[in-house]
């Protein structure tokens, strides 16, 4: 069974979702709509106080090449133009919107006729990306037409898609290939358009044997996509590691995975292409994971960006009395939430609920050498020393051990048996690390 071949560990998977439908979930009141949910420069908005707006209008444009437009998600009134805490704990402008009706943008077709057809050109898809405000669903949120847009002197001859879905607990990914196959695969070719590329690869971990079953069935009448399964082992999903286990092309320290002429999407990403591309349909809703051991209903909803996170804890039957965090995201690279009122973002995969039994952190302490951070990190650092080199404040050195190499993929703070906040500080570390580049840049 194909793998990447260093590092990686084998979290509980608890894939307690995995055969719950995808459900609607009702329109909240109001929404938040922060402008700023991709990487990159955060989209200028272009409403005021008192509009209207229609489902799918656009409320803020794209500001530069690496940057994404925004969509309203509901129809109704602009109640203000304020800040809000998001889901990463920082203070971002957002539109404030109250729900009136839900009246589409008459562009949009809402049918639900399959379009097999594509009839936009290379460079109309890539604008159609972007107009649309497609981003990386994966979570990094990158913009889709950026990734998209092959640079002169470099070339992509394979597309791969991600439908790994690594991390515990999430299905989001999982049920969308089992529900929405076929647009995931029409999106793929779309996609293969743009890239101007003959062949693509699904990779699926092997603990979804329906998804890799439908998959490849639906594959046999879409020339050159192919399907493929893989070992289940974390993280299986990261695009080095992904490429690695497919191709087995390497993407050098610092590099992208289009140095190594591969390009990788994720399979929430090919599905919100289809809909941009066939349907003319912006990215305003996605598939989220509610889940947790003692939640009441767990289940996978379509939701409406800019949903307070609370309206969809309520439809998975509310907060258990025994919950001791709430995390965004996967439990491996997710993060907690302060509250949850904060909105649904396009790069929200899941929200988790831990009893408190499982939220609580074990004490420090001392590290006892024995190498099983190394062992576990996919990328060969050495999680130990960065620790070190960031509590002590040594960044230079840290620079130079290639701490900004760090996917930031918990595999090392997972494994260490001294119960040591490896992550934690690798991430100051690292961040400290990119400022200090990005100053020296600017002094020249």
């Amino acid at each position: 069974m194909k793998t990447f071949p260093a590092g990686g560990v084998h979290p509980p998977e608890n894939k307690i979702t995995a055969n719950c439908p995808i459900q609607n979930l009702p329109l909240p009141q109001s929404v938040t709509v922060p402008v700023s949910q991709h990487i990159g420069a955060p989209a200028g908005i272009i409403v005021n106080k008192g509009d209207s707006v229609k489902t799918g209008q656009v409320i803020a444009e794209s500001k530069g090449f690496v940057s994404a437009f925004i969509h309203s998600p509901v129809s109704g009134k602009i109640n203000k133009i304020d800040t809000v805490i998001d889901s990463t704990g920082y203070r971002q402008t957002a539109v404030f919107i109250d729900v009136e009706g839900d009246e589409w943008v008459d562009t949009i077709d809402r049918s639900e006729e399959i379009v097999t057809e594509i009839k936009l050109s290379s460079e109309e898809i890539l604008k159609r990306c972007l107009n649309s405000g497609i981003v990386g669903m994966g979570g990094a949120t990158f913009p889709s037409h950026v990734k998209l847009t092959v640079p002169a002197g470099k070339k992509c001859d394979v597309l791969i898609i991600n439908g790994v879905e690594c991390e515990p607990f999430l299905t989001s990914d999982h049920r969308l290939m089992i529900e929405r196959g076929e647009e995931v695969l029409i999106g793929t070719t779309i996609l293969m358009k743009a890239l101007k590329v003959s062949r693509a690869m699904v990779g699926i971990e092997n603990n979804k044997k329906d998804a890799i079953d439908h998959m490849t069935k639906l594959a046999t009448a879409f020339q050159g996509i192919t399907v493929h399964p893989l070992k289940v082992k974390y993280p299986q999903g990261a695009e080095k590691q992904l490429i690695k286990a497919l191709i087995n092309r390497e993407v050098p320290s610092g590099r992208l995975p289009l140095d190594v002429n591969t390009v990788v999407h994720n399979v929430g990403t090919a599905f919100a292409v289809y809909e941009a591309v066939q349907k003319n349909k912006p990215l305003f809703e996605r598939v989220v994971t509610v889940t947790g051991k003692s939640v009441a209903k767990p289940g996978n909803f379509f939701v409406r960006i800019g949903t307070p996170v609370s309206r969809l804890i309520d439809a998975a039957g509310g907060v258990p009395e025994d919950t001791g965090k709430i995390v965004s995201g996967g439990p491996m690279m997710g993060r907690a939430l302060t509250n949850t009122d904060v909105p649904v973002v396009k790069g929200t995969s899941g929200i988790i609920l831990f009893p408190q039994r499982e939220a609580e952190r074990k004490a420090m302490e001392p590290c006892i050498r024995c190498s099983k951070c190394v062992l576990a990190c996919p990328l060969n650092l050495e999680p130990y020393l960065l620790m070190t080199l960031s509590m002590k404040g040594i960044f230079e050195r840290a620079e130079k051990e290639r701490i900004t190499d760090c996917m930031e993929c918990g595999s090392c703070s997972f494994e260490c048996p001294a119960s040591r906040p490896l992550l934690d500080y690798i991430r100051l570390g690292k961040s400290t690390v990119i400022k200090m580049a990005r100053e020296r840049v600017t002094k020249k």
